[in-house]
């Protein structure tokens, strides 16, 4: 009982902390027509705060390229006017972001404890990783690959029938830690696993012949400060020397073409590479515990939001990886199977030239190290929601997706090298 109170009363604090934090905040689109108009977003930027959502730097924005940015109450009317003034092409994605925030917690699973149908706080995350090994000890075992910078355990969960000499597919979610519907995956996927084993051929083949490792939060402190005090935080919570900016962007902390393009050596930017390559204690148990499993680990898999995007390298390049063609067939199935549910589009191809050039990512380490079959998956939606997707849409998402990984891994295994 007592232990209930605390955590209702740390629930109230938090929920007071972020109560009116995003009260008149606007969620714009626009889409600059020439370099004229770029360098209006690039002027709007360097003069008040504004977060972009899409594409994540305003380094990144080109002509003809649909740019979604968040900006302070006390500023959207001016930005608005300015829009308008301009003449650029725009509309108010989201009018009022607080009312967006406290609408995603529209789950009819209105319970304290861990639901897949709903977006679970980190605590609640943690003593689920504890109890889906415990109920499922031929299945599941927890370990520990790392802290993070405040001193969180690292929990990932291997998940597979035991047997010899067993190739394995890595996972993880929750790279940036505002990307709220990627944790809830991975939990979803585990839940998939243990619960269809057994039933579902596909699902029993896969686990009798592989490993899954699923690392169901990579950026934990971030995570928690999401839920504790501002919804809209997506780096890790490193403190940086010199600078009063806290933070990394740990899918810009791997040393693939570490800080070159899409990147930023500013610590205050939110695409901060970071003071060197796995200078982050979340990439670095990420990296070590890869290298370690590298004979056995045969395709990774990153899962972020938002956009209806499924990537494969090369995202710090231009220059195509030596399997193109194999990648791209494999990702055009994929997709195929996730539409196959609820129409849901998903657009394919390498990062770079897919969505915008961006180095030091996971997918292209994993891939640079070994991996042939590397993809990130970018969730839904395409800018309704942005990064605050409603719960009623953790199911259908969930759903979708777990269609295209069954396709890949299914396909890994069929293609073991």
């Amino acid at each position: 009982m007592w232990a209930l109170l605390v955590l209702i009363g740390a629930a109230a604090v938090s929920a007071h902390l972020q109560d009116l934090a995003f009260d008149g905040q606007k969620v714009f689109r626009v889409i600059p027509q020439n370099d004229e108009q770029v360098a209006i977003i690039n002027s709007l930027a360097s003069n008040i705060e504004v977060d972009f959502w899409q594409p994540d730097s305003v380094t990144l924005v080109r002509p003809k390229m649909q740019v979604d940015f968040r900006v302070e109450a006390d500023t959207s009317f001016e930005v608005e006017d300015l829009l308008k003034e301009s003449g650029m092409e725009y509309r108010v994605l989201i009018d009022n972001l607080q009312a967006a925030v406290d609408a995603q917690f529209d789950s009819k699973a209105r319970t304290t404890s861990h639901s897949y149908e709903k977006y679970n706080n980190w605590e609640t995350i943690a003593a689920w990783t504890a109890d889906i090994a415990a109920q499922n000890p031929d299945l599941v075992s927890r370990s520990v690959i790392g802290e993070t910078y405040e001193g969180r355990p690292m929990y990932i969960l291997k998940m597979g029938k035991s047997g010899p000499n067993k190739k394995a597919i890595f996972m993880d979610c929750g790279f940036h830690a505002r990307e709220w519907i990627s944790p809830a995956f991975c939990q979803w996927f585990v839940k998939e696993a243990v619960e269809t084993y057994g039933k579902d051929t596909v699902m029993t083949t896969l686990l009798d012949s592989l490993d899954f490792y699923v690392l169901p939060v990579v950026n934990i402190d971030g995570y928690v400060y999401t839920w504790t005090n501002d919804r809209m935080w997506r780096k890790t919570r490193s403190k940086n020397a010199g600078s009063h900016c806290i933070g990394t962007d740990p899918n810009r902390n791997f040393n693939a073409g570490w800080c070159t393009l899409g990147a930023s050596k500013r610590p205050c930017d939110s695409t901060y590479c970071g003071s060197a390559p796995e200078s982050e204690k979340e990439t670095k148990a990420l990296a070590d515990f890869i290298r370690e499993h590298l004979s056995t680990i045969k395709a990774y898999l990153t899962i972020h939001s938002y956009s209806q995007l499924l990537l494969f390298p090369y995202s710090y390049t231009y220059k195509l990886p030596s399997n193109y063609e194999e990648l791209k067939s494999i990702a055009h199935a994929a997709a195929k199977q996730l539409a196959s549910l609820y129409n849901t589009k998903y657009t394919y191809g390498p990062g770079a030239t897919a969505i915008y050039p961006a180095a030091g990512g996971s997918d292209d380490w994993a891939y640079d190290e070994g991996i042939k079959y590397s993809f990130t998956f970018e969730l839904r939606d395409t800018g309704r929601y942005g990064f605050i997707l409603p719960e009623s849409q953790i199911k259908p998402t969930c759903e979708e997706t777990l269609l295209a990984v069954k396709y890949i891994a299914n396909y890994v295994l069929e293609h073991l090298y």
